[in-house]
C-alpha cells in the first residue's frame, strides 16, 4: 500500500468517532482508527503517525479501570488533540483533574474566548463573531488544568471547553468538533494537520489503488461470489473487485422477494448490459418470504434474512468452483450501529443483516471493500470507477428491503399494497425535481388498519407513513420540509391509486433519537 502521511485516531467508544476520520477524508489525509485496548507504545511506533487523536466515548475517567491511553504517548513529541473524552483522558494522565456530578451539556452550545486567550495554533480564525457554537455531550468535566495548559475557551458548563499547551502541541476540547452542529470544527481540524505538516496526499484515487491491491493480496486466484442487491452499495464493490481480479468474481443476485416495484429486472438488466461480470439471477422469493410469514420482531426478521442470504450463498459458492470468498457491500454506518468498529466499547444499537461475520460452516472468508466508508465516500469511489451519476445518486436501500418497511407481521398483500405506494410517492418526489435534494425517501405501510371513506362507502384500510430525510453521511438525519402542497397531492394519489390504504402520514423524527428506516 501507498506509504501516505498517517494519523492516528484512538477511538474511546464514541458513536461518532468514524466522523473525525471522515472530516480528515475530506481534507485529503489517511488515518486509521484503532481501539484503546489494542494501542500500545509499540503500536504507534510501528505505525509512525505524524500526529494523534483522542475520541469521545461513553465511560467516566472517574471510574476505576475506564479507558486510557498509552502514558508513553505523551513522549513521543507527536502533536495530540483530545475531543470530549479525549479531553478528560488527557488532563487525567497528564496531572489535571476531572469531576462528575456537575451539570452536563447535551446538544448545542456556545463557547467565549478566555480572558487574554491566544489566537493562534488550533484555534486560529476562531471567534469572528465573539463566541463559537458548538455540539456538547459530556457529563464529567475538567476541573483543573494540567501543567503547561492554559484556557482558550470556556462555556456555561465547560470552563475548560478548550485548552492548549502550544510547546507541546497539545491540544483539547470538551466538544465534537467533527460533527456538522459545529460550524468551525473543520477548521479546527485543519489548523490541527497544518501543525502537524500534513499535505494532503490522500485522494479517493489512492483509496481506489489500495482497496484494489488489497483485494488482490487477500484473493490471490481464488474466486469470489459478491451478493448484489443492485443498490449503490454491493454495485460499487462488485465493479471494484472485478477491476482487482477480473474473471474470478461472479455476482449473485438474490431476488427475495422484498425488493421495490420492478427492481429485480432492471438489477439484471443494468449488470447483463453493462458490466461484463458473470451474474446469477437467484429468484428466492418463495423461501424468504415463507420464512418471515407471522414475523413480526424486527431483529428477528433481520436475523431471518441474514440467515437465509448465508444459506443462499452457500448454495451458489458450491456451484462456483474453487470459490473461497463472499464479497459484501457493508458500509461503516451499518458496522456502528451493530457493533464498534474495531471492537471498541461503542453501544450496539441494531443488528445489520450483513454484519458480524461468517458462520463457520460456510466455509467462506468475508471481502469488504467498503467497510470503513460512508455512504458519500462510496458515491465518490463510484465515479472514481466510472459508474454513471444517474444510476451513483440513487437513493439508499436496505439489504432487508421492504421487511423493515413493513411493520408488525409480513404478508404478501402488505408488500404488494407497499411496492404500489412507494412508486407513487417516488413518482411524486422525481416529477416535483427532488430527489436528488433528499439523502433517501420511502414508505412504510402500518400494522393496523383505519376507518376512511371514499364515495358513499365505509372503507378499512391500511395507513401508510411517508419518510424523506436529508443526511451527509447517515449517521444524522433531519426531515425534508416539504410543502402541505406536495403533501397532500401525494396522500391524494396514493389513496387513489393504491388499494388498501386510506390514510397517509408523513414522518418528521429526526436521526437520532429515530432511525432513518422504521426498523
Amino acid at each position: 500500500m501507498t506509504q501516505h502521511q498517517r494519523l492516528l485516531i484512538i477511538d474511546f467508544g464514541s458513536q461518532v468517532t468514524q466522523l473525525i476520520a471522515r472530516r480528515l477524508r475530506e481534507l485529503n489525509v489517511y488515518c486509521e482508527i484503532h481501539p484503546f485496548q489494542k494501542v500500545t507504545e509499540q503500536t504507534i511506533r510501528d505505525m509512525a503517525p505524524r500526529a494523534v487523536i483522542l475520541s469521545g466515548g461513553p465511560a467516566s475517567v472517574t471510574e476505576d479501570g475506564s479507558p486510557r491511553a498509552p502514558q508513553a504517548l505523551f513522549d513521543m513529541g507527536l502533536p495530540i488533540f483530545g475531543i470530549c473524552y479525549g479531553q478528560q483522558v488527557m488532563m487525567t494522565q497528564l496531572g489535571g483533574r476531572v469531576e462528575s456530578g456537575h451539570h452536563a451539556e447535551f446538544g448545542r452550545a456556545y463557547v467565549t474566548p478566555a480572558e487574554g486567550h491566544r489566537t493562534d495554533g488550533i484555534f486560529a480564525g476562531l471567534f469572528e463573531t465573539g463566541r463559537e457554537e458548538v455540539w456538547m455531550s459530556h457529563g464529567d468535566r475538567v476541573t483543573a488544568l494540567a501543567p503547561g495548559f492554559e484556557v482558550i475557551g470556556t462555556s456555561p458548563n465547560a470552563p475548560y471547553a478548550m485548552i492548549a499547551d502550544e510547546a507541546r502541541r497539545f491540544y483539547a476540547v470538551q466538544f465534537h468538533p467533527e460533527v456538522h452542529h459545529t460550524p468551525n470544527g473543520r477548521r479546527m481540524l485543519e489548523n490541527f494537520l497544518r501543525i502537524a505538516g500534513f499535505t494532503g496526499d490522500w485522494t479517493m484515487a489512492s483509496y481506489r489503488d489500495d482497496a484494489i491491491a488489497k483485494i488482490r493480496a487477500q484473493v490471490g486466484d481464488k474466486r469470489v461470489i459478491c451478493g448484489l442487491s443492485g443498490g449503490v452499495d454491493s454495485s460499487v464493490a462488485a465493479v471494484l473487485i472485478h477491476e482487482a481480479i477480473g474473471d474470478q468474481l461472479t455476482c449473485v443476485f438474490v431476488d427475495h422477494g422484498l425488493l421495490r416495484q420492478g427492481e429485480a429486472e432492471e438489477v439484471v438488466t443494468m449488470f447483463r448490459d453493462n458490466y461484463n461480470i458473470p451474474l446469477i439471477h437467484a429468484d428466492e422469493s418463495e423461501l424468504f418470504l415463507s420464512e418471515l410469514d407471522g414475523v413480526s420482531d424486527p431483529e428477528t426478521k433481520r436475523k431471518t434474512i441474514g440467515r437465509l442470504f448465508i444459506d443462499v450463498f452457500q448454495k451458489y459458492a458450491n456451484q462456483i468452483d474453487g470459490a473461497e470468498f463472499l464479497a459484501q457491500g457493508t458500509l461503516y454506518p451499518d458496522v456502528i450501529e451493530s457493533v464498534s468498529f474495531s471492537g471498541g466499547p461503542s453501544v450496539t444499537i441494531k443488528s445489520h443483516h450483513n454484519v458480524g461475520g461468517l458462520p463457520e460452516k460456510m466455509g467462506l472468508k468475508l471481502v469488504e471493500p467498503l467497510r470503513e466508508l460512508f455512504k458519500d465516500e462510496v458515491r465518490a469511489l463510484g465515479r472514481e470507477l466510472g459508474l454513471p451519476d444517474s444510476f451513483i445518486g440513487r437513493h439508499p436501500f436496505p439489504g432487508p428491503g421492504l421487511a423493515i418497511r413493513c411493520p408488525g407481521e409480513i404478508t404478501r398483500e402488505k408488500l404488494d399494497i407497499l411496492r404500489k405506494a412507494d412508486a407513487v410517492y417516488i413518482d411524486q418526489i422525481r416529477k416535483h425535481g427532488l430527489y436528488d435534494d433528499i439523502w433517501q425517501a420511502f414508505v412504510a405501510i402500518l400494522p393496523v388498519k383505519t376507518v376512511g371513506v371514499m364515495g358513499d362507502g365505509r372503507t378499512y384500510d391500511y395507513a401508510c407513513a411517508l419518510r424523506a430525510v436529508t443526511s451527509v453521511d447517515g449517521m444524522t438525519a433531519d426531515y425534508y420540509p416539504f410543502t402541505h402542497e406536495f403533501l397532500g397531492e401525494t396522500a391524494t394519489r396514493i389513496i387513489n391509486e393504491v388499494k388498501g390504504i386510506n390514510r397517509v402520514t408523513y414522518d418528521i423524527t429526526s436521526k437520532p433519537p429515530g432511525t432513518i428506516e422504521w426498523e
